[in-house]
């Protein structure tokens, strides 16, 4: 088994990927989390999903792929140009909201849960407001977060946010949750009912 092979990739993605790339975003959700996401948005028929870090739209492409036509996503990015890609391209889904806005103001007031799926993908709901945005996973929904391993754009000292981070989550115990060191680095957390 080779598990960077992923397949039907959602049809978005090469356009997505092609803008990305012009405009020089290096940040991108890849394919393997993108696949996950995929399959945990599935699993929440006529769910609520809230993702923070539309980026470029890679990652939406794939949660919309794995939605049912009754679930919906609401996806927050601070930068307009480039949450422009996923509004050229994905814009069309009735399902998805996309709000261009500090991921920190929309949890302190703009995101009301409960959520299905929270995927942090900011620094706002992962490194800081991390209480608001756990507040807003449902009991048995998945909170998901990537970029734990070692990354070549992380800052200098980055790793000891990331080390304070785990071990904030570690000891939630409204949690329970395992680390994939696969992909970027993947924390899956589901709220316990």
């Amino acid at each position: 088994m080779d598990d960077t092979v992923v397949a039907d990739v959602p049809r978005a993605i090469p356009s997505i990927l092609a803008d990305t790339a012009r405009l020089g975003f290096g940040m991108a959700s890849d394919a393997q989390t993108g696949a996950l996401l995929r399959v945990l948005a599935a699993s929440k028929p006529g769910g609520r999903v809230l993702e923070l870090g539309t980026g470029t739209g890679a990652a939406t492409a794939w949660l919309l792929d794995g939605m049912t036509a009754d679930a919906t996503l609401l996806s927050v990015d601070s930068a307009p140009d480039v949450q422009a890609v996923a509004r050229r391209h994905l814009g069309h889904d009735p399902r998805l909201t996309l709000v261009t806005a500090d991921a920190a103001v929309v949890l302190r007031g703009g995101a009301t849960g409960p959520f299905d799926l929270v995927f942090a993908d900011a620094w706002p709901g992962k490194y800081s407001h991390l209480d608001a945005a756990l507040a807003r996973v449902a009991p048995g929904g998945f909170y998901v977060i990537d970029d734990m391993l070692p990354q070549p754009n992380w800052p200098v000292g980055h790793q000891a946010r990331v080390d304070t981070l785990l071990a904030r989550l570690d000891a939630c115990d409204e949690l329970r949750l395992t680390r994939l060191a696969w992909s970027t680095g993947i924390v899956l957390a589901t709220r316990r009912p």
